[in-house]
């Protein structure tokens, strides 16, 4: 398993962390997600085998959101 950090610029309250945890947990592959609204990031566990960070930033701007 593979941990990431992916900057995501945008988040305020916690429908931000939901929709964006929420997200990332649907992908075929990622374990865990968790969004640290003050640091702007979200934490991400995932196997690279299944997923690449590529669709985990594509499926946090699908919420609306801006990954740095």
């Amino acid at each position: 398993m593979e941990n990431k950090s992916i900057d995501v610029q945008g988040m305020t309250c916690g429908h931000c962390k939901m929709s964006v945890e929420g997200a990332l947990k649907k992908l075929d592959g990622v374990s865990s997600a968790e969004v640290n609204l003050e640091a702007g990031k979200v934490d991400v566990t995932f196997d690279e085998s299944k997923v690449n960070v590529d669709a985990m930033k594509e499926a946090i701007e699908e919420q609306g959101y801006d990954v740095a």
